[in-house]
């Protein structure tokens, strides 16, 4: 497992998205649903890291608003290498711009975050599946598809390491 620093979305964003898990669960398709005894939440993560202290992260982003006031356009679905599959968020500057404030934040703190969630590398999504069988997924696309797009509000922010059990809310 990994931990991470998660932006959590407003209601209605995050039941539609949970709709979505049973929806892809009812194709056949493990959501992230399935994933920690159903403690997953629909987020965005800004960062990644094979662990991540709390009380670091939180000195390091202290007086910085975590959970902004941003508005994220689900626009398209995507797939990583490996088959995972997730909703995508449109880069938008101000999106981008708070990504590079925080990561500024946590380097300048010596917070060692994964290569590809720094800035210019990030992408930024909304992780449903973790390995979609090749076969399936051209109807989990199908799914994803009927949902978009979708727009959602921040609405909160924590440092995760679900293998630790941690969950630290931020500002």
């Amino acid at each position: 497992m990994v931990a991470a620093l998660e932006l959590y979305l407003d209601t209605d964003a995050t039941r539609r998205i949970r709709r979505l898990w049973d929806a892809l669960e009812s194709e056949g398709v493990q959501s992230m649903r399935s994933l920690l005894a159903q403690r997953h939440r629909p987020h965005v993560s800004l960062a990644v890291a094979p662990r991540l202290d709390p009380a670091q992260v939180a000195a390091a982003l202290d007086g910085l608003v975590v959970a902004a006031p941003l508005r994220l356009d689900f626009q398209y679905a995507g797939q990583f290498v490996g088959r995972v599959l997730w909703l995508g968020a449109a880069p938008t500057t101000a999106l981008l711009a708070h990504h590079e404030r925080v990561h500024d934040r946590l380097a300048t703190a010596g917070v060692p975050v994964v290569e590809h969630y720094r800035p210019g590398r990030w992408v930024p999504h909304c992780t449903l599946s973790m390995r979609v069988p090749n076969r399936l997924l051209t109807p989990a696309v199908r799914r994803c598809l009927e949902v978009l797009p979708l727009t959602a509000a921040v609405t909160g922010a924590a440092v995760t390491d679900h293998a630790r059990d941690i969950c630290h809310p931020l500002p």
